[in-house]
């Protein structure tokens, strides 16, 4: 079931594998995951951009993109994409280890459960706050755009796009929406590092650090069940944060929006309740695959570090 190099190898004798190594594997399974899961991304923010009710649900939604402005539309800020979600796990995955190192009992280094939650939300504020907003920003506007020729597009491609928002908006304007941003990422990275590593010790008895190195399967099915929570608690901040990114200022200045909770009791009573969950479902279609694809290649990174170093320890015994 799983390369067993080590199974007794546990919590007490754990590797410490170092930040930036898991910062290399967060990369990587980064890179992979924006190529395979770009056009869902696409699909649940036009579906969250939609007060009109124009598309009728996922299919629909993808069909139209596709007649109407070719398959290609489909992948519309990949580039942008790709690398915030490069840059997002690298800083995600290194700095979740830096946090769960300070916070780790200093005498036996174990972890406890609030620690590896704390880890995660730092984690995920940090990344929150220095990478993904800007980048989603530029991300959701080159994404809400329609139409087949690039000449009747108002962003050329995703620089065009940043220095334009930073023109008419000034610096702020790459940071719209940061407040939701902050909650929906602080909250998801505390539930999916806690519920990867539960998973991972209640199905497959793996201990990080334990020299064991789980297969792909493995690791895609602890991965997708650790993304399948945070989507459905923080549903309400995504939908604000789109909200938010994609507005622009009217002809006298004003914006729809005028922060976080403006948002959230505009929306409820304009739509209704169930509109802070538009793009719940392809959301889920989304990250929890995303998060499998992610830790299937992130695992065999570190294991890859955890086999090493153990087989070194026994070479020197």
């Amino acid at each position: 079931m799983r390369n067993s190099s080590s199974s007794s190898h546990k919590a007490d004798n754990a590797v410490a594998i170092p930040p930036y190594f898991k910062a290399v594997s967060g990369s990587l399974g980064g890179l992979v995951e924006a190529c395979c899961l770009q056009p869902i991304d696409v699909i649940k923010t036009r579906l969250q951009l939609d007060p009109r009710r124009e598309y009728k649900g996922i299919y629909h939604c993808g069909s139209t993109i596709v007649e109407r402005e070719g398959a290609r539309a489909l992948w519309k800020g990949l580039t942008p994409f790709a690398t915030h979600l490069t840059l997002k796990y690298t800083l995600r995955m290194g700095s979740n280890a830096l946090f769960q190192s300070a916070l780790a009992d200093s005498k036996t280094g174990q972890l406890s459960a609030a620690g590896r939650m704390a880890a995660g939300f730092g984690a995920g504020v940090l990344e929150a706050v220095v990478i993904v907003t800007p980048f989603e920003v530029v991300k959701i506007k080159l994404q809400q755009q329609r139409g087949l020729g690039r000449e009747l597009l108002k962003y050329k491609g995703p620089v065009h796009c940043a220095t334009t928002i930073v023109r008419e908006e000034g610096l702020r304007g790459l940071w719209a929406g940061v407040a939701p941003t902050i909650l929906r990422n602080g909250t998801n990275q505390a539930v999916m590092f806690s519920v990867k590593n539960g998973v991972d010790q209640l199905l497959w008895k793996k201990y990080e650090g334990d020299g064991v190195t789980l297969l792909p399967w493995q690791s895609m099915v602890s991965g997708f069940l650790a993304g399948f929570a945070g989507p459905v608690a923080t549903g309400p901040f995504d939908v604000v944060k789109t909200r938010l990114m994609a507005q622009s200022r009217d002809a006298t200045g004003e914006v729809r929006y005028r922060g976080l909770v403006h948002a959230i009791t505009r929306i409820y009573a304009e739509e209704g309740l169930l509109a802070l969950w538009k793009g719940l479902l392809p959301r889920l279609m989304r990250i929890p695959p995303g998060q499998a694809i992610m830790w299937a290649v992130a695992d065999q990174v570190t294991g890859l570090y955890e086999r090493r170093y153990i087989k070194s320890l026994n070479a020197a015994t």
